[in-house]
């Protein structure tokens, strides 16, 4: 799609402009690197703490806090005329805020792989970086057509696990279990909450053929793999939580992770 046709609106509904002389803040971790890597890391003014990738980039940028705890007088001093959030990663108190001082508040919720080509779209329409989200539109769509014009495995329940004490997994409405079906891996419905709690059982453990245990937001490590499944006694895996969480430039790579995922299950 040429970038001439794109109309800039987020989330909310919400049009933009392009302003390519943007000062930026962006307070999601993904799409931070997906500004470096479409060019505009020299017009990121601030971002969080968990903004990591690509390090040597992020380095010279000022933290303002995390994702949810905002230093919102750090961003003030920081005079950005545009600020980047998702509905998952931040707060609707800290949006609130924001909007309060900052000219444009960018609203994202990218929640099914192809979401990407629109997230892409839509910042290199705004920072006025076409070019450079185009090219990086046709690389993730190749990846993603080589990926479903595999051979299909067959149908699995898997238990995604991004937390413990209390343990929490995540619902079929995430970008994580959407990145799963890809493989034609489905999460059992463990409640309403998108992120719900449970607890180990054996008519849970019965009804899945895995469980994932990430490596974050809780940093699950081979140890706690190794104790859970002599527990459950069902295969359990230390998964790397960034390729299938993370939206934006990640998701490329994390299309490829999803081969090497159905690898070791298998």
């Amino acid at each position: 799609m040429p970038s001439s046709t794109i109309t800039l609106i987020d989330v909310l509904g919400q049009g933009y402009q392009p302003a390519p002389g943007a000062r930026i803040v962006s307070l999601v971790p993904s799409i931070t690197e997906l500004l470096c890597d479409l060019g505009l890391a020299p017009q990121l003014v601030g971002r969080t703490g968990f903004c990591i990738h690509p390090k040597a980039l992020v380095a010279t940028i000022p933290k303002v806090g995390g994702t949810k705890d905002v230093n919102l007088d750090k961003i003030r001093a920081l005079a950005p005329t545009h600020v980047v959030v998702n509905l998952d990663e931040n707060t609707r108190p800290v949006y609130d805020a924001l909007v309060q001082f900052v000219p444009h508040v960018i609203v994202t919720h990218p929640v099914m792989p192809h979401d990407n080509l629109a997230l892409a779209r839509l910042m290199g329409g705004i920072f006025a970086v076409q070019v450079a989200a185009d090219a990086w539109c046709v690389a993730f769509e190749e990846a993603l057509a080589a990926l479903r014009a595999r051979p299909a495995g067959p149908p699995r329940t898997v238990l995604y696990c991004i937390w413990q004490d209390p343990w929490m997994s995540i619902s079929a409405d995430t970008y994580i279990a959407a990145m799963l079906a890809e493989l034609g891996w489905r999460v059992p419905h463990l409640g309403d909450d998108r992120y719900p709690r449970f607890a180990w059982s054996e008519r849970l453990v019965d009804g899945l053929d895995a469980v994932l245990l990430s490596t974050e937001p809780y940093r699950f490590t081979q140890a706690h793999v190794d104790a859970l499944e002599k527990q459950i006694g069902i295969p359990v895996l230390l998964v790397d939580g960034e390729m299938l969480s993370w939206y934006g430039s990640r998701a490329l790579a994390g299309v490829g992770y999803l081969e090497t995922l159905r690898e070791m299950l298998e």
